[in-house]
């Protein structure tokens, strides 16, 4: 698979995600720290890579949007440090693979994973 993660997602979190076989970048190593949300979403799209954040706009504006993808993971933990994010992460890639495929917006928390397929 093939991720973004922006700017409140530890790099640490990519470095794993490339280790485990996938295609990730962190928006700060592609020069994008100023980008817009919505310009993120449209390069995501682009480029057939899920979103990682912990920002809920990107929800809201995909939701919005009506379109079936990119998929957007959105953390929303207490504890963001890298290792809980990649341990919730595996879960997700675990259970989830076709959602992720087909589009869909995750809500990632301690307690629980809510899917939203889209569009919503």
């Amino acid at each position: 698979m093939r991720f973004l993660a922006d700017m409140g997602i530890s790099p640490h979190a990519v470095i794993w995600l490339c280790n485990q076989g996938h295609d990730a970048i962190h928006i700060r190593d592609e020069g994008l720290e100023r980008f817009a949300d919505a310009d993120i979403l449209a390069k995501s799209r682009q480029e057939g890579r899920i979103v990682l954040t912990s920002d809920l706009d990107f929800g809201d504006l995909l939701a919005a949007s009506g379109e079936l993808l990119p998929s957007v993971i959105i953390f929303r933990m207490q504890n963001m440090r890298p290792e809980n994010v990649q341990k919730h992460l595996a879960i997700v890639l675990d259970r989830y693979s076709e959602e992720l495929d087909r589009g869909a917006i995750f809500s990632v928390n301690e307690r629980r994973i809510r899917v939203h397929i889209l569009p919503v």
